[in-house]
């Protein structure tokens, strides 16, 4: 059935307009992105059909072009549409981060790295550096791989934290694997990169892991 031919309550678009999108089922929400489906599929159907294909929409979305392209219904200018959709939403939480203290608002903290780090293949080490009243100067991936005492320097953090002239920092990086849960080398590395910064007067305010759609804060667990 077109979707022109549903009820005007069952329109994605509609129910939007009229209840707000938090109204709408991931499937509708995707639906209005395609705007269109294909021969035998409308918009919804097709978007249900890519999400029990894909389990997760952090699945899809985190598809390469390549995979992306290979799904039915979508290819390049999709794949296009939805990265500028993806990015704007990142920029979107960082303003949100950047206009308010931190640790007025942490969900927006969590929100923002969450859709900075999650979703990405290999491991990465991030740093927000914060003024003295914790709002945003900066945000920087400062290394690259498995974190651990071997590929994270204190050094270079010590040292880029100065640069910035902050008078605190967040540390995050993902987990690939899924799992939040932090590793000995998790805490080991946080331990000295606390102990570096505390000789210039700078506070490790959190440590933040991502690993899928969890976020495992250090500062709640009580290791900083």
């Amino acid at each position: 059935m077109q979707i022109s031919a549903l009820p005007k309550s069952a329109r994605p678009r509609e129910k939007l307009i009229e209840q707000g999108p938090e109204a709408l089922s991931n499937a509708e929400l995707l639906a209005i992105f395609l705007r269109t489906g294909i021969k035998g599929l409308n918009a919804i159907e097709l978007a249900e059909s890519l999400l029990q294909e894909q389990q997760t929409l952090q699945r899809l979305f985190n598809a390469s072009l390549e995979e992306f392209s290979a799904l039915k219904g979508l290819g390049v200018a999709k794949y296009t549409q939805l990265q500028a959709v993806l990015e704007l939403s990142r920029r979107y939480l960082k303003e949100e981060c950047l206009r308010e203290t931190v640790f007025q608002n942490p969900t927006a903290v969590r929100d923002y790295l969450s859709a900075q780090l999650r979703g990405l293949g290999h491991e990465v080490f991030m740093v927000l550096y914060l003024d003295n009243q914790n709002r945003l100067i900066k945000d920087e991936v400062l290394f690259h791989g498995t974190i651990n005492a071997a590929s994270v320097y204190p050094r270079e953090v010590v040292k880029a934290a100065l640069k910035y002239h902050s008078a605190a920092v967040i540390f995050a990086h993902n987990h690939p694997s899924g799992v939040a849960e932090p590793s000995e080398a998790d805490k080991l590395i946080t331990k000295k990169l606390q102990q570096g910064l505390a000789l210039v007067d700078i506070n490790v305010l959190d440590h933040l892991i991502v690993a899928g759609s969890y976020c495992i804060s250090f500062a709640e667990r009580g290791l900083i």
